[in-house]
C-alpha cells in the first residue's frame, strides 16, 4: 500500500497518463475515474475492467479509503457529525446538513489549523498536514455512500485554513466539478477562509466561480488582531480590497463570517463601523452565534444585540441573516467533536502511564 498512487487524488488526465503508462488502452481512464468517483472501495469492484488491467492498475494504485470512526446524528434537525479516520490514523470531521433543497457537507481542509484564531476549537490541537485532494474528495464521497442520497452542495468550513492548501483544494474542486465525477458545479461550493489576501487574488483568476466567505469577525484592526492572528500580516482593508476583485472578476457575491462574541464585537458602535465599512458592496453578512469552547473565555452574544446588529447592517442596504444552530446536541460545530475526542485519548493515555 505505501508508495502506491491513490487514484482519488487523480484527474481524468492524469489517470490517462497512467494507462499510457501501463499500456493500456487511454479510454479506460474514463471508466477508472467514473469508478473511483462514485465512492468504491476496491479495484475488484470495476466490473467492466479486464481482471488482467485490474491486477495491473493495483500493482501501482489504490484506493485510500476513509474509515468513519464516530457518528453522531441530531436528534434536533438531522444533522450529522462525521470523524473519520485516515489510513495514517489521524482524525478529521465533516458535518451534513439536511436542507429541503437537498444535502450540504462541510468538510475538512487540513489537519489542523495554523491560523490560530481564539474562537475555534481547533485551537490548540496544532498542525500536522495538508489533505491531499483524494482525502477531500472521499469526504464527500463517503458521506454520500452512508447517506445514500446524492450531496448537492459543498462547504470547504471544517478543520483547516483551505488558501493555505491551495494547490490541493483547486485540483478537489477540478475533481468534484469534473462531468465524469460528482458533476458538482462551482456556484453550489462555498469556500471559507480568514482572508489569505495573495490566494484570494489568485483564486479569482482560476475560472471557478465559487463562493467566497470571508472569516471577518469584527469592524476594525484592534479588535480583529486580539482574535485572529493573521490580521497581522492582511488588514481589513486589504482583505476588503481583495474582496471586491474578487466580486468584479467572477461576478459572485462574497459572504462575510462574523461570529457574534458578547462584549467584544457585538455593539451598536460595532455594527455601523462594520456597514460603513462594506457598504455598497456586493456582500451578505452572515451572523454567527458563537460556540464555547472550554479554552476559551468568548460567549455568545445575547439575540437581542444579534437582531440589533442585524436591523443596523439592513438599514445601511446590507443583507444580513442570522446563522441557523443545526446539530446542537452533536457538537456539530467544526473541531468540537475532534477536540473532546482527541482530549479523551490523551486522559486515558495517561491514566494508562499512571
Amino acid at each position: 500500500m505505501e508508495g502506491k498512487i491513490n487514484l482519488l487524488d487523480l484527474t481524468v488526465e492524469e489517470i490517462q497518463q497512467l494507462m499510457v503508462d501501463l499500456k493500456q488502452e487511454k479510454f479506460r481512464a474514463k471508466q477508472i475515474y467514473q469508478w473511483v468517483n462514485k465512492g468504491i472501495k476496491d479495484l475488484d469492484e470495476m466490473t467492466n475492467l479486464s481482471k488482467s488491467l485490474r491486477e495491473a492498475l493495483g500493482n501501482v494504485s489504490t484506493i485510500r479509503k476513509l474509515k468513519i470512526k464516530h457518528k453522531l446524528v441530531s436528534k434536533i434537525d438531522g444533522t450529522t457529525k462525521y470523524l473519520f479516520e485516515l489510513e495514517d490514523g489521524n482524525i478529521i470531521e465533516s458535518v451534513l446538513m439536511v436542507y429541503k433543497h437537498g444535502l450540504t457537507v462541510c468538510i475538512s481542509s487540513q489537519l489542523g489549523c495554523k491560523m490560530g484564531c481564539g474562537f475555534c476549537a481547533s485551537t490548540g490541537l496544532g498542525f500536522i498536514r495538508d489533505l491531499t485532494p483524494g482525502e477531500i474528495l472521499d469526504q464527500v464521497l463517503t458521506i454520500q455512500t452512508d447517506a445514500g442520497k446524492r450531496v448537492g452542495n459543498i462547504v470547504i468550513m471544517g478543520i483547516g485554513e483551505p488558501l493555505d492548501n491551495y494547490d490541493n483544494i483547486v485540483k478537489f474542486l477540478k475533481l468534484v466539478n469534473h462531468p465524469e465525477g460528482l458533476n458538482i458545479g462551482y456556484r453550489h461550493v462555498s469556500l471559507s477562509t480568514c482572508g489569505l489576501v495573495p490566494e484570494i487574488l489568485k483564486l479569482s483568476r482560476e475560472n471557478m466561480p465559487i463562493t467566497l466567505s470571508i472569516s471577518l469577525h469584527a469592524p476594525n484592526d484592534a479588535i480583529r488582531g486580539e482574535i485572529m492572528p493573521v490580521n497581522k500580516k492582511y488588514s481589513i482593508d486589504k482583505i476588503i480590497e481583495a474582496c471586491k476583485i474578487y466580486t468584479e472578476v467572477t461576478k459572485r457575491r462574497i459572504t462575510f463570517e462574523y461570529a457574534m462574541i458578547s462584549g467584544l464585537n457585538d455593539s451598536r458602535e460595532n455594527a455601523l463601523e462594520l456597514a460603513r465599512r462594506i457598504k455598497g458592496m456586493l456582500c451578505h453578512v452572515n451572523l454567527i452565534p458563537i460556540n464555547a469552547i472550554e479554552s476559551a473565555s468568548y460567549k455568545k452574544s445575547e439575540r437581542r444585540n444579534i437582531d440589533q446588529f442585524r436591523e443596523i447592517l439592513e438599514k445601511y442596504g446590507i443583507e444580513a441573516t442570522v446563522r441557523r444552530e443545526l446539530g446542537a446536541d452533536i457538537n456539530a460545530a467544526c473541531g468540537q467533536l475532534r477536540r473532546s475526542m482527541i482530549a479523551n485519548e490523551e486522559r486515558i493515555k495517561k491514566n494508562e502511564e499512571i
